[in-house]
C-alpha cells in the first residue's frame, strides 16, 4: 500500500529533477520559449546560436519536420533581432544565428547514398541560407561523425560557391579538432573562400563524438583511428587550428568554442593586439564565470543554446554530463581541487612529456583489439579511394569463369553430373560449372582422409595453428577477389562481403589461439605417486555441411575448427555457392593443409545425404534449416557403429521486444538492419518485432518511413541496401508466405523497388506485416519479411513465455533504457544470443560467440571458447609411477 501511495511522489520528483537538469543545459522547449529565456543573457551582451535538438531524420516526414522547424526558428530569431539600419551595419559576428545538422534534413545522409542525398541536402541547406541571409543571421552546419565528413564538405563547398550568397558572411561550419583531418579541412575552407571571394565562419570545437569514433574504428577493423586518442593532443591541435583561423581573419570568421580557461587565454594571446574579428562560444549552462570576464574585455561571446522538449533531451544531456564528468575535463578539474599548476599546464609541454608516445596506452588500436590475436582488417566504405579496388575486383571477377569440381587428395574430380551455376542477381550470368560428387568420389574421399587423419592428428597443435594463421593471411591478401565473388555468386552487398571475409579471418586466428590452449597435454591433480594427464584428440573424418547465406565465413569456420581439433575434413558446401567454396579450398591447401586431410564434395541435398550415411563419418557440423538438421540427426542415430556427434546451428523465430522507454530512432536503425540486412537471409535476422502499445504507432510509423528509403538492387553498387534472394525456390517460398499473410487480412507494408530487376534476378523488397498475436507465426520465413505485434505492459511476461514455448532459441533483442527490465527480460528469455539496445545480427568472433539452443542448435557456440571441444574426444592417461618399486619424488622430499 505504501509503495502505491509513494509512486506518484517519486514520479513527480523524477519529472521535476529532469526538468531542472533540462533547464540547466537547454534554453527552451521551443524557439519562442528560448528567445524569451535568452533575453537576460542578451542584455548582458551575449549572442545566441540556437540549436534545435533531435536525433536526426529516419523518414522523409521527419526530415520535412526538422526542415520546417529550422525555417520557423530562423524567421523567429530574425524577427526578434534588430532589422533596422543599425542592425544592418552591425558586424555578423555580433549577430545571432542558428546551428543545423545535415542528418536532420535527409533520412539517408551517408556516403553510400551520395547520389540521392547530396543534391537534396544542398538544395535544402541553400533554402535555409537564403532565409538566414534575409535576416542577416549566422547559420552554422554542425559537425557530425567522421565518416560523413567528405560528403558534408562537398555540400558546404556548393554553398560557398553559390553566387546568391556572395554578399553574406554568415555561413559557417563546425570543425572538431579531435579529428586528425581538421587542419586540412580548415585549409580547404580557406582556399574555397578565397576563390569565392567571401568570408566563411568556422566554429572550432574539440569534438562531441570521440568515444563513438574510437569504437567505430575498432569494430570496423580500420587501419587507424580518425581521431586523436589523448586529450592533450586534442588541446594542442585546437591551438594550432585556432592560430590558423586567427591568421586568416581576412577570409575566415573564427568562432572558438571552449570551456578551458587555458585554451581561451591562449587564443587571446595568439590574437595579439588586434582583438577583433573573432568570437568565443560557450554552451548554455556552462562557463558563465569565465565568459563574463572575457565579455568584459570587449570580445564577443556567443552561447550555443539547445532548444527542444524533454523527449529530445536525453541524448544531449547524457553527452554533456559525460563530458563534464570526465577526469580530463577542465570543468571537472576546477571543481575537483586540481592544483593550479596542473590547470594552467601547457598542452604542448604535456605532449612533449610523453616522449613521442602520442597514442593512449589504454586504447587498443583496431588491429590490436584482441590481446591474443590480430584483428581482421576492415575497409573504409566511405570514400572513393578505398572503394576503388573493390569496384575493380568486382569487374574483374565478372569477366572470369569459376569452375567448381570436387577436390580429393589435391585432385579435381569431374566424374559426376555437371551443372551450371548462375548469379542470384542475374540468372543469365553463368559463373561456372560444378560437378556433383558420385558414389565413387565419396568413397575415395573417405578412404583417403581416413588414412590422412592420424598423421594430421599427431601434428602438434602449434603447427596446426600456424596453418590456420596462414589461411587467414592468404584470405586477407585476396580480400578484394573474395569480395567480388561473394557479390557475384552469393548476391552479397559490398558491406556484407567485407564483413564475411573478416569473419572468416577471425575464425582462423581465434581457433588457432584456442587450439593451442586446449590441444596440449594437461596434467590433472591427484595423489602422490600418480600421474594423470588429459588430452584432446580429433575424432576422425568430420563432415562439414555449410550454408549458402554465409558461404565463405561459416564454410571456413566449420572446417578450420574441425582441422584445429585434429580431424580430417570433408566439406560439402551449399549447392548455390560452389565457386566460393572452391576458391577457399585452394587457399587452404596453399596455406599448408595436407591434401589427405581435406576434401571437398560438391552437390545438393541428395549428395549430402549419401555423405552422411557413410560408415566412416566420425562427426558432422551442419548449419542450415531445423528440418534438415533433424533429418541428419535421425540418419546418424540409425547407423551402426560409433555414436556420431552432430554440431548443428539452425534457424529461429527471432524476436525483439521494444518498450515505451526505448529511443525510437535507435530502434528503427536496429530493426531495419536486423530484419532487412542481407535481404533477411541470416539465421539471426529479426523475424518478430513486439512493440509496447504506448509507443507502437510512432515506432511503426518511423520504421515504415525508413523502409521507403531502402535501396533494393544490384549488390555490386555501394548504394544497395538489399540484394537478391538466393534462388527461385527461396523466392517462391517467401512469395507464398506473403500471399498467406494477405489472405488472412493483414496489411503488408513494402519498400519500393524497380520491378524491372525481376527480369534478371530473384528480388523481393522488404516487407512488414502487423499481426494480432505472436502465435500467428510459428515457422521461419527466411527473407526480408518482418512481423509486428503490439503488446501491453502487463502482457510482457506472458509474451516471453509464449515465445519460449515455440522452442526456437537463437537471437533475441531487447530495447529498453530501464536497467532492471533489461536483466529481467534477459533472464527469462531462453535464447542463445541476447542483444540489448543494439541490432541482433553480426555476431563477432571471440566477443559474441554465436549459436542457439532448442530447435535452433545443439549448443556449442561458433567463435566461442568451448566450440573446439565439440570436435574432439578426450583421453585420460593415469600412470602409477611407483610401480617400479617406490615413490622417489616423495622420498626425496
Amino acid at each position: 500500500m505504501l509503495e502505491k501511495v509513494g509512486m506518484p511522489f517519486i514520479r513527480k520528483a523524477c519529472i521535476e529533477a529532469m526538468q531542472l537538469m533540462g533547464k540547466t543545459f537547454v534554453l527552451g522547449r521551443d524557439i519562442d520559449e528560448a528567445l524569451k529565456e535568452g533575453k537576460s543573457a542578451t542584455q548582458k551582451g551575449y549572442i545566441h546560436s540556437y540549436d534545435m535538438l533531435g536525433e536526426g531524420a529516419r523518414t522523409s516526414r521527419d526530415a520535412d519536420y526538422y526542415f520546417q522547424a529550422y525555417l520557423h526558428a530562423i524567421r523567429m530569431i530574425g524577427q526578434s533581432s534588430q532589422t533596422d539600419d543599425a542592425a544592418k551595419s552591425q558586424l555578423m559576428l555580433k549577430r545571432p544565428g542558428i546551428s543545423i545538422k545535415l542528418s536532420a534534413l535527409h533520412p539517408r545522409y551517408e556516403y553510400a547514398q551520395s547520389d540521392t542525398c547530396e543534391s537534396a541536402l544542398t538544395d535544402r541547406l541553400l533554402e535555409l541560407c537564403v532565409v538566414a541571409m534575409e535576416y542577416r543571421l549566422n547559420l552554422t552546419v554542425d559537425a557530425e561523425e567522421c565518416d560523413r565528413l567528405g560528403l558534408s564538405l562537398r555540400i558546404i563547398k556548393a554553398i560557398i560557391d553559390n553566387k546568391t550568397l556572395k554578399d553574406w558572411d554568415g555561413f559557417g561550419l563546425a570543425v572538431q579538432t579531435y579529428h586528425k583531418r581538421s587542419g586540412a579541412v580548415i585549409d580547404r575552407i580557406i582556399r574555397w573562400s578565397k576563390a569565392a571571394g567571401r568570408k566563411t565562419a568556422i566554429r572550432l570545437v574539440k569534438g562531441a563524438y570521440w568515444d563513438t569514433e574510437i569504437k567505430h574504428a575498432q569494430v570496423e577493423g580500420l587501419h587507424d583511428f580518425a581521431v586523436l586518442t589523448r586529450k592533450e593532443n586534442t588541446d594542442l591541435h585546437y591551438l594550432v587550428c585556432a592560430k590558423k583561423l586567427l591568421d586568416n581573419r581576412d577570409i575566415i570568421v573564427p568562432m572558438l568554442g571552449t570551456h578551458n580557461a587555458h585554451t581561451a587565454s591562449s587564443v587571446i594571446e595568439m590574437a595579439g593586439d588586434d582583438q577583433s574579428g573573432f568570437v568565443f562560444q560557450r554552451l548554455h549552462g556552462m562557463g558563465e564565470q569565465l565568459y563574463d570576464q572575457i565579455l568584459s574585455m570587449g570580445i564577443p561571446v556567443c552561447i550555443y543554446a539547445p532548444v527542444g522538449t524533454h523527449k529530445d533531451l536525453l541524448a544531449y544531456l547524457v553527452r554533456r554530463l559525460l563530458e563534464n564528468g570526465a577526469n580530463s575535463s577542465f570543468v571537472n578539474k576546477i571543481y575537483d581541487a586540481t592544483p593550479v599548476g596542473e590547470l594552467v599546464a601547457s598542452p604542448y609541454q604535456t605532449v612533449l612529456n610523453h616522449n613521442g608516445d602520442h597514442r593512449h596506452s589504454h586504447i587498443r588500436m583496431p588491429s590490436q583489439l584482441f590481446a591474443a590475436r590480430t584483428n581482421s582488417k576492415g575497409l573504409d566504405l566511405h570514400s572513393n579511394t578505398s572503394l576503388y579496388p573493390v569496384y575493380r575486383a568486382i569487374e574483374s571477377v565478372a569477366d572470369q569463369k569459376y569452375n567448381a569440381p570436387c577436390l580429393v587428395d589435391g585432385e579435381a574430380y569431374r566424374d559426376g553430373t555437371r551443372h551450371t551455376n548462375t548469379s542470384p542477381s542475374n540468372r543469365h550470368d553463368a559463373i561456372g560449372d560444378v560437378w556433383y560428387a558420385n558414389t565413387d568420389c565419396i568413397n575415395t574421399a573417405f578412404r583417403t582422409l581416413k588414412k590422412g587423419h592420424q598423421k594430421w592428428n599427431d601434428t602438434p597443435a602449434a603447427q596446426r595453428a600456424d596453418v590456420l594463421n596462414e589461411i587467414a593471411d592468404l584470405y586477407e591478401s585476396n580480400t578484394f577477389e573474395i569480395m567480388g565473388l561473394l557479390v557475384r555468386e552469393a548476391g552479397k552487398t559490398i558491406p556484407d562481403a567485407i564483413a564475411e571475409v573478416r569473419e572468416a579471418v577471425d575464425f582462423c586466428r581465434y581457433y588457432a589461439v584456442e587450439g593451442q590452449k586446449h590441444f596440449v597435454e594437461h596434467t590433472l591433480e591427484g595423489p602422490t605417486g600418480e600421474k594423470n594427464t588429459l588430452a584432446l584428440n580429433g575424432r576422425g573424418v568430420f563432415v562439414c555441411i555449410s550454408p549458402w547465406n554465409f558461404p565463405f565465413a561459416i564454410f571456413t569456420g566449420q572446417i578450420v575448427a574441425a582441422l584445429m581439433a585434429g580431424n580430417a575434413v570433408i566439406s560439402k558446401p551449399a549447392e548455390q555457392t560452389p565457386a566460393i567454396a572452391a576458391y577457399a579450398m585452394r587457399l587452404m591447401i596453399k596455406a599448408g593443409v595436407p591434401m589427405d586431410a581435406l576434401a571437398m564434395l560438391q552437390g545438393d541435398g541428395d549428395v549430402g545425404a549419401r555423405i552422411i550415411q557413410h560408415s566412416d563419418v566420425a562427426g558432422v557440423a551442419f548449419t542450415g534449416s531445423t528440418q534438415v538438421a533433424k533429418t541428419i540427426q535421425r540418419a546418424l542415430a540409425e547407423k551402426d557403429g560409433a555414436i556420431v556427434p552432430l554440431v548443428a546451428e539452425t534457424g529461429g523465430l527471432n524476436v525483439m521486444i521494444v518498450d515505451s522507454s526505448a529511443l525510437p530512432e535507435q530502434v528503427t536503425d536496429d530493426v531495419i538492419h536486423s530484419a532487412f540486412g542481407s535481404a533477411g537471409q541470416r539465421c539471426s535476422a529479426l523475424r518478430i518485432l513486439c512493440v509496447q502499445n504506448d509507443v507502437a504507432d510512432d515506432v511503426i510509423r518511423m520504421i515504415k518511413g525508413a523502409m521507403n528509403h531502402l535501396v533494393v538492387g544490384d549488390p555490386s553498387h555501394i548504394s544497395t541496401d538489399v540484394g537478391p534472394i538466393i534462388d527461385q525456390e527461396a523466392l517462391t517460398q517467401l512469395i507464398d508466405h506473403k500471399v498467406e499473410l494477405e489472405g488472412i487480412g493483414h496489411h503488408i507494408t513494402q519498400s519500393p523497388y524497380d520491378e524491372r530487376l525481376d527480369q534478371f534476378g530473384y528480388f523481393l523488397p522488404p516487407m512488414m506485416a502487423e499481426l494480432e498475436d505472436i502465435d500467428m507465426i510459428n515457422a521461419e520465413a527466411f527473407g526480408p519479411i518482418l512481423h509486428v505485434v503490439r503488446y501491453a505492459e502487463d502482457e510482457l511476461h506472458d509474451l516471453i513465455r509464449r515465445m519460449n514455448d515455440k522452442g526456437f532459441g537463437l537471437t533475441f533483442g531487447i530495447h529498453t533504457r530501464i536497467h532492471g527490465k533489461q536483466n529481467d527480460i534477459a533472464r527469462h528469455a531462453n535464447m542463445g544470443n541476447i542483444y540489448i539496445n543494439r541490432g541482433q545480427t553480426g555476431a563477432v568472433v571471440g566477443s559474441q560467440p554465436f549459436g542457439g539452443c532448442g530447435l535452433s542448435g545443439t549448443g556449442p557456440k561458433a567463435g566461442g571458447p568451448y566450440y573446439l571441444h565439440a570436435f574432439a574426444t578426450e583421453k585420460v592417461i593415469s600412470n602409477d609411477i611407483t610401480a617400479s618399486g617406490g615413490n622417489a619424488s616423495l622420498i626425496n622430499l
